[in-house]
């Protein structure tokens, strides 16, 4: 059996809204075990037996597409996974504190190297950036009012879906899920 964490795009924003019961019962309807949800923006949390990422991530698009009546791009991440990002932070020059938020968007597959150029080059005194694999971190200085990037910035620059998440949030649910 493997635990999932699913991070689904888009969820209870733009008007949205779908309550945390009626997501958990999506995920359970797919015979997923041990379904969990953590906070209000799309996180899922189950075990299956089947351990194909992707074949898990279509079936679980189709659901929700057919539940919800829109398409919910849908990252998974292994609980190792999730461990793994909990702890990274690969902006070694820069620590951790007051005006320092950390992001991590999720897509699909590493992205090609012109978009990561793309993406790279529009770093700035707020923002920087680091992709690895089939992530991308966002490390923001300062306040986001003073961010000119959003996680609809990094789908334009990379050319795909994404759906990011506060480390914060990522460090909770690997301390609580994994």
């Amino acid at each position: 059996m493997t635990r999932y964490a699913a991070f689904l795009r888009a969820i209870n924003v733009g008007g949205r809204t779908v309550k945390m019961e009626a997501l958990r019962q999506i995920f359970a309807d797919l015979l997923f075990a041990n379904v969990q949800t953590y906070i209000q923006s799309g996180n899922v949390v189950f075990d299956v037996d089947d351990a194909d990422a992707a074949a898990l991530a279509q079936l679980i698009e189709a659901h929700l597409q057919e539940a919800l009546g829109y398409a919910v791009p849908t990252f998974l991440r292994t609980t190792d996974e999730l461990r793994a990002l909990a702890d990274a932070w690969p902006f070694p020059h820069t620590a951790e504190g007051k005006d320092v938020t950390l992001y991590v968007a999720f897509v699909r597959a590493k992205p090609p190297a012109a978009r990561q150029a793309e993406l790279l080059a529009q770093a700035n005194e707020v923002d920087l950036f680091h992709v690895a694999g089939n992530h991308v971190f966002w490390l923001r200085r300062r306040y986001l009012g003073e961010s000119a990037f959003s996680g609809a910035r990094i789908e334009k620059a990379l050319a795909t879906a994404a759906t990011v998440r506060n480390i914060s949030t990522i460090r909770k649910m690997a301390r609580r899920f994994a």
